[in-house]
């Protein structure tokens, strides 16, 4: 974990919220990602659960927030 109880990122997270923080859809994020759109979730969803947070902007706002991306 690093600061405030945010989770360290692999970089294939890490890319998939950069891409999203930048407008990208999930469907085009998970694309260029190299991840199944169903994947691309899951590992958000998990993200998400760790951080406490409900949707998948929020999860973009706290590692953007985290200075994490």
């Amino acid at each position: 974990m690093t600061s405030a109880g945010t989770p360290e990122l692999d970089p294939v997270d890490e890319h998939l919220l950069r891409l999203l923080s930048e407008g990208a859809t999930l469907e085009v994020a998970a694309r260029r990602a190299g991840l199944a759109e169903r994947t691309a979730r899951r590992r958000l969803r998990s993200l998400a659960d760790a951080v406490g947070v409900d949707t998948t902007m929020q999860l973009v706002v706290h590692f953007v927030r985290a200075g994490v991306i």
